[in-house]
């Protein structure tokens, strides 16, 4: 007997399928009949992809700076699995494993190379907080919860330490890796021309879209050349929003030259998910809808897209034996301003309401999922 039946879903393509849950995996797909102790009718009408992933987020809630609660920013939005991007280095990641693991969301974590992590805002401005040993260590120890590692390379955090951080970056990812390494990209010193060249396939240049003179784009609007000759050779972008960090200018002229993100994801922490202007991965994606990319695109920068970069196995697809992770949701086409985190509003006129998250071959409808008749709660 299944434990969970999902009946006529609808999916990006417009296609209407069942799935079949047993034991936290998908066991069916397509049209399925066989017994279930719960069985969820989506009439096709409801939609549902693979279980959303937001592949930077700041969860610790034990964080002093950014914090938040891994539920509170995972299924209570219908995001299945969070990873946690350098809230934490060599000497909390313990601490935070064990706090995160009672959680429904399945969340992991980016290493922060400095072993204080947030601890300040300027964790790299002391270059004897990263230790390539130390963080070897811990890597070998949460191998399975350390899922890459993460360098801030901003101004205001690394001081007069410049470029040095990145070399110790990259020093740990190759003693350590096989792993990414997501690299922050902010206000200067250094620039991203000098971080560009460094960069290496698969690894992640987060804040890709930020509005700051030190973006992807030149004083022309064109593409940096350097960041040009990254993606070619194989470097990821990703949106990581943020309150500082999300342009819908550079966005929408990016965009325009054919570059798109690689991954959606929020940045998201306490503040600016009760405050905004991120409030949520859901809104995130209906920012980039309301750009103008495709709903199949969007879902693939939240599923599959981030299950590859971070090497999540089991994520991010609907096939049988994947991890019964689903996310369940709506598109609402009511007019909603939403912010850039630069002040700028887009109406945004097809809104993703996410309705409940499948954690594990679980049911756990949101808020808005609750007053939604289609879970008979």
């Amino acid at each position: 007997m299944d434990d969970l039946l999902i009946k006529d879903a609808l999916l990006a393509d417009g296609s209407v399928l069942d799935v079949a849950v047993r034991h936290g995996k998908i066991a069916g797909l397509g049209r399925q009949e066989g017994p279930a102790r719960r069985t969820v009718r989506l009439d096709g009408r409801w939609r549902l992809s693979a279980g959303w992933i937001d592949g930077h987020v700041h969860c610790n809630p034990a964080s002093p700076i950014y914090h938040d609660e891994p539920d509170l920013v995972g299924v209570a939005g219908g995001v299945t699995t969070v990873v946690d991007a350098g809230s934490v280095g060599a000497d909390d990641v313990a601490t935070f494993r064990e706090l995160a693991g009672g959680c429904r969301t399945d969340v992991r974590a980016l290493l922060n190379i400095s072993r204080i992590g947030l601890a300040t805002q300027h964790e790299l401005a002391n270059l004897d907080d990263v230790d390539v040993a130390l963080a070897g260590a811990a890597i070998r120890a949460h191998r399975d919860f350390i899922v890459g590692i993460k360098a801030r390379l901003s101004g205001s955090v690394v001081g007069a330490n410049g470029i040095a951080p990145l070399a110790r970056a990259k020093e740990i990812q190759r003693r350590f890796g096989p792993l990414p390494l997501m690299v922050h990209i902010g206000n200067t010193p250094p620039s991203l021309d000098e971080i560009a060249e460094w960069l290496e396939p698969g690894d992640i240049v987060t804040h890709c879209f930020n509005g700051k003179p030190n973006r992807i784009l030149d004083a022309a609007g064109a593409l940096r050349a350097s960041v040009r000759a990254a993606i070619e050779r194989g470097v990821l972008l990703d949106v990581g929003h943020g309150s500082a960090s999300f342009s819908f200018r550079v966005a929408r002229e990016a965009m325009a030259l054919g570059v798109y993100p690689d991954t959606i994801s929020s940045d998201i922490y306490c503040r600016n998910r009760v405050s905004g202007p991120v409030f949520g991965l859901a809104a995130v994606m209906s920012k980039f809808l309301s750009l103008g990319m495709p709903l199949d695109r969007v879902l693939d920068c939240v599923t599959r897209r981030p299950a590859e970069t971070l090497r999540l196995s089991g994520k991010g697809r609907l096939e049988v034996g994947a991890d019964a992770d689903l996310t369940i949701f709506d598109i609402e086409t009511a007019p909603r301003p939403l912010s850039d985190s630069d002040g700028d509003t887009l109406t945004c006129v097809r809104n993703l309401v996410p309705l409940a998250a499948v954690a594990g071959g679980v049911l756990l409808p949101t808020e808005q999922g609750k007053a939604c008749h289609v879970f008979n709660l």
